[in-house]
């Protein structure tokens, strides 16, 4: 996987400058927009340039960090709030 640099921008110069920002997420970069140097959000393209297959293979991964208890299912997780 190529590392790409990630962008970063302060609140107001997101605010100002909000449809350049998005033009260059759109072309697949990320920015991270900052309040007082402290990171609050990210832009990211909605499209992941990552296959459905990298999820599933993370998702695999998981499986041997999870430990789940004797009769108790992923879903039983999931409605007690847990994540995943």
């Amino acid at each position: 996987m190529i590392a790409t640099k990630v962008k970063t921008v302060g609140a107001y110069e997101a605010k100002t400058h909000l449809a350049s920002l998005l033009n260059q997420v759109a072309k697949g970069k990320e920015i991270v927009i900052t309040r007082r140097e402290r990171p609050v959000a990210r832009l990211v393209p909605i499209e992941s340039k990552r296959g459905k297959s990298d999820v599933f293979d993370r998702i695999r991964a998981l499986r041997g960090v999870i430990k789940l208890k004797p009769n108790e299912a992923p879903g039983d997780l999931i409605k007690a709030g847990r994540r995943i």
